[in-house]
């Protein structure tokens, strides 16, 4: 059985319970959760080396770091390290968005040592694998791709079902500022363009939903036709394919299938919440999984911030999982640095929104962090900070001329003052 039938059947699995140990929640809250299918576990029976982690409804915000193989930079040891990094920041998910060459070995490799789960795009792992020009590949072949996937032991799949020829209509119709940016999505467009047929995953969706049964993998279901910038946020195009999804996801409930949904890649900040409300309204409160959202358009270099502010706000309003943007977002494959920096402005994202979710415990870290800090003790507050490295390189890149301060201040330390007026010792600064 896969999670969901479990807990519809009133099983808690091993998987449940470790989630729900992780969480701080009852097991039987998070079972009933997993039912109704507002929580996802993504867990491959395959994937044996897994530390199961939950998606969704009341639990804390989750991460994703993308990584692969791609044409000009084929080097594995290098994603591999990325890979490393990514386990040691604590990330919940890795995708392996290899699109060059035999990807099997990567990520075979990748599924057997990660505890992390492992998502994959089929649809760009499509051309390589079979060895045939777009036009070319039959729905057959499609599926096919697919069932190698599952039986590597991925977790989750992102497969862009909801892009069918009414959504296509409406994007044609309406027009965009940026186009279709979703580089699945545009594949799939182009191949439905080029043989003038619908969707595979679309009309073939029930028997793609057997394979993923079969293994318990996870859909997470693709947005094509998100934005891609601000101008095309919140159009028809996105709102269409989203009213898609929402029916898909229930077709899958239905099948046993574990659900997430993508959601929208470039947003102004006054769309989001509305964004978030609207989507777990017409998915039926399905996990939502965020790619940013991007608040602005200007910031090449810098869309890890950007990503950041927008991946605050969606998951203070409601989304459950956040992709990683790293600074090389729009601008090249990113290296070990931006995938650091991608990593954790996304965790500072997810935490804080956690705060703002209310999110039972999620504030326990920061007040050891603020109790640290009034007693002004560094050590303990490298252990607490998101980058502890980074915190402490900066610290003793320049020593205080006096113990128990930092530079910022010196002798002027407020917390240094402070502390020692109540304690009854009289402060004295030197000129």
């Amino acid at each position: 059985m896969t999670q969901m039938e479990a807990a519809r059947a009133g099983t808690v699995t091993p998987q449940m319970e470790t989630v729900a140990k992780k969480e701080g929640i009852a097991p039987e809250v998070l079972r009933e959760r997993v039912a109704r299918g507002t929580v996802a576990i993504p867990a491959n029976v395959r994937h044996t080396a897994l530390s199961p982690e939950g998606i969704g409804e009341g639990l804390r915000t989750k991460i994703n770091v993308n990584l692969g193989i791609s044409g000009d930079l084929a080097d594995y040891e290098v994603e591999m390290e990325k890979v490393r990094l990514a386990i040691d920041f604590g990330a919940e998910a890795i995708m392996d968005l290899s699109n060059y060459g035999k990807t099997s070995k990567f990520r075979t490799e990748l599924v057997a040592m990660s505890p992390a789960m492992i998502g994959t795009v089929p649809m760009y792992d499509a051309v390589g694998y079979l060895e045939k020009d777009l036009i070319d590949i039959t729905a057959d072949d499609f599926l096919r791709v697919v069932r190698a996937h599952a039986e590597e032991g991925v977790d989750f799949m992102t497969i862009h079902a909801g892009i069918n020829r009414r959504a296509v209509e409406g994007f044609l119709r309406e027009g965009r500022l940026t186009n279709i940016v979703s580089r699945g999505g545009s594949l799939l467009f182009a191949w439905m363009q080029m043989n003038g047929k619908e969707n595979p995953f679309y009309e073939r969706y029930d028997e793609l939903l057997e394979i993923l049964r079969e293994f318990d993998v996870t859909i997470s279901l693709g947005d094509a036709l998100r934005p891609g910038s601000i101008a095309d946020a919140t159009d028809a195009g996105q709102i269409g394919e989203l009213l898609e999804l929402g029916h898909l996801t229930e077709r899958a409930w239905k099948k046993g299938v574990q659900v997430m949904v993508e959601g929208p890649g470039h947003m102004a900040m006054d769309e989001i919440a509305a964004n978030m409300k609207l989507q777990k309204k017409l998915c039926h409160g399905a996990p939502f999984y965020v790619l940013g959202p991007l608040v602005t358009d200007i910031a090449p270099g810098y869309d890890h911030i950007t990503s950041a502010i927008g991946g605050a706000i969606a998951a203070a309003n409601g989304a459950d999982f956040l992709c990683y943007v790293t600074p090389a977002e729009h601008l090249r494959l990113p290296d070990t640095d931006d995938v650091r920096e991608g990593i954790v402005a996304s965790k500072i994202a997810a935490h804080a929104a956690d705060i703002a979710k209310g999110v039972p415990g999620a504030r326990e870290i920061d007040n050891k962090m603020s109790d640290a800090r009034r007693r002004v003790d560094f050590e303990e507050m490298f252990t607490y900070a998101v980058d502890p490295e980074k915190a402490r390189r900066y610290y003793e890149s320049a020593r205080p001329a006096e113990k128990g301060t930092c530079t910022m201040c010196g002798r002027m330390c407020a917390m240094k003052t402070t502390n020692d007026i109540l304690a009854g010792r009289k402060v004295e600064i030197e000129k």
